[in-house]
C-alpha cells in the first residue's frame, strides 16, 4: 500500500490509479472507458450516476470500485417505501441521557452506492441533495460532516422502465458525470461465464489503495493548470447548451465547474500538469448531457441531448492550439 507523506505527486497518482483500473476492469470485461470515468470522476471529488437497463453490471462497477479501495461503503436499495431518514439518519431520544442523540444514517460513509436510485420518491431522492454538495448533514439544527473521500455511486433504470421515478433537475444537477455501460461484447461476454460462472468475481477483490491515498491524489488533481483560453472554451462550451433551439434547459454554472474538475482529473491520469481542449471534449457529453432538457419538438424528433452535445462540440470554436497551454513557470 502506497502511502505519503506530503502531496501526491502525478506519477503516484497514475500507479495507484491503474492499480484501481485493474482491480475493477477484472469485474467489468470489457468496458475500459467506463471504468476510467468512474476513477475520472473519483479523483474530481464528483459523484456518478450510471444508467441502464437491467443485467449490465451497473451495481457490479460500483461495488467493484468500492472494493478496490480501502474506505468504508455503505449500500442503499432505493425502493417506494424508503425514507428520507433512512439516508440522513434520525434523532433518537435516550432515555438514561434525557436527551436526543443522533443516528448516522446510510449515507456516512465514503462511498455510497445508490441502488436504483430512481425507484425511491422524489422527496427520499431529494435527501441527497446537501449531502452531495455540501458533503454534510443537517439534522435538528446541528450540522454533522461527511467522511473524505466522499462519493455517491448511484444507478437507475430507464425512465421508461416500469416503477420508476424522474430524477429532479436539482438531483441531476449533482451527478458529475452519467454513463451507460451498454450490453458486452460477444467475446466479453464469453469471458464473464467463465469467470462468473462459478462465483461471483467480487469474492476475489482486495483493497489496492487506501481512502488516505485517495484523499492525497484529490489534491494533487487540484494542482493541475489550466490555462485561460481552455477556461473560456469550457464556459463557451456550457454558455451554448442555455442558448441552443432543441433545449428548453441548459447547463447550470456547477455544469462548467464540474467539467473543469473532471478534465483536471482527465488529465492528471493521462500524465500531465494541465489540461487541454481535448480533455473537454472527451468529457462534455459524459459531464452535461444528464443536466439538459430537450424540448417537445426535439423529443419528437427524438434530438437527445447527447446529440445536441456534439453539434455544439462541432461548432464551437477551439482554441488556438499554438497556444501555450503548459504554464510558463510552476511553483509546487
Amino acid at each position: 500500500m502506497t502511502t505519503y507523506d506530503e502531496r501526491a505527486s502525478l506519477s503516484d497518482l497514475t500507479t495507484t490509479a491503474e492499480r484501481v483500473r485493474r482491480s475493477v476492469e477484472g469485474v467489468i470485461e470489457g468496458k475500459p472507458e467506463v471504468v476510467r470515468l468512474a476513477l475520472t470522476v473519483l479523483l474530481a471529488e464528483g459523484h456518478l450516476l450510471i444508467e441502464d437497463v437491467p443485467g449490465v453490471g451497473k451495481t457490479m462497477l460500483a461495488k467493484a470500485l468500492a472494493r478496490s479501495v480501502d474506505c468504508s461503503v455503505r449500500r442503499i436499495q432505493f425502493t417506494p417505501d424508503l425514507l428520507p431518514s433512512d439516508i440522513t439518519g434520525v434523532s433518537v431520544f435516550d432515555q438514561r441521557q434525557r436527551d436526543f442523540e443522533f443516528k448516522p444514517g446510510a449515507i456516512f460513509a465514503q462511498i455510497v452506492i445508490g441502488d436504483e436510485i430512481n425507484r425511491a420518491s422524489p422527496k427520499t431522492q431529494s435527501a441527497l441533495l446537501e449531502s452531495m454538495e455540501e458533503r454534510q448533514v443537517t439534522m435538528d439544527g446541528q450540522t454533522y460532516a461527511l467522511p473524505s473521500p466522499f462519493m455517491v455511486v448511484a444507478t437507475q433504470n430507464p425512465l421508461e422502465m416500469e416503477g420508476t421515478y424522474p430524477l429532479p433537475e436539482a438531483q441531476r444537477d449533482r451527478f458529475m458525470a452519467r454513463v451507460s455501460i451498454g450490453y458486452p461484447s460477444a467475446e466479453a461476454e464469453l469471458q464473464m461465464l467463465d469467470v462468473h460462472g462459478g462465483k461471483s468475481p467480487l469474492d476475489d477483490i482486495q483493497p489496492v489503495a487506501h481512502a488516505h491515498d485517495i484523499v492525497k491524489l484529490v489534491e494533487a488533481v487540484r494542482t493541475v493548470h489550466v490555462a485561460d483560453p481552455v477556461r473560456r472554451y469550457a464556459v463557451e462550451l456550457v454558455a451554448a447548451t442555455r442558448n441552443h433551439p432543441d433545449l428548453r434547459l441548459g447547463a447550470s454554472p456547477r455544469a462548467t465547474l464540474h467539467l473543469l474538475r473532471a478534465a483536471k482529473a482527465a488529465a492528471a491520469l493521462a500524465g500531465r500538469e494541465y489540461v487541454l481542449p481535448d480533455d473537454l471534449q472527451s468529457l462534455a457529453g459524459a459531464v452535461l448531457a444528464h443536466r439538459l432538457l430537450p424540448t417537445a419538438q426535439a423529443q419528437l424528433n427524438r434530438r437527445s441531448a447527447e446529440q445536441v452535445v456534439l453539434e455544439i462540440l462541432h461548432h464551437t470554436p477551439v482554441p488556438d492550439p499554438s497556444a501555450q497551454w503548459p504554464p510558463a513557470s510552476r511553483s509546487y
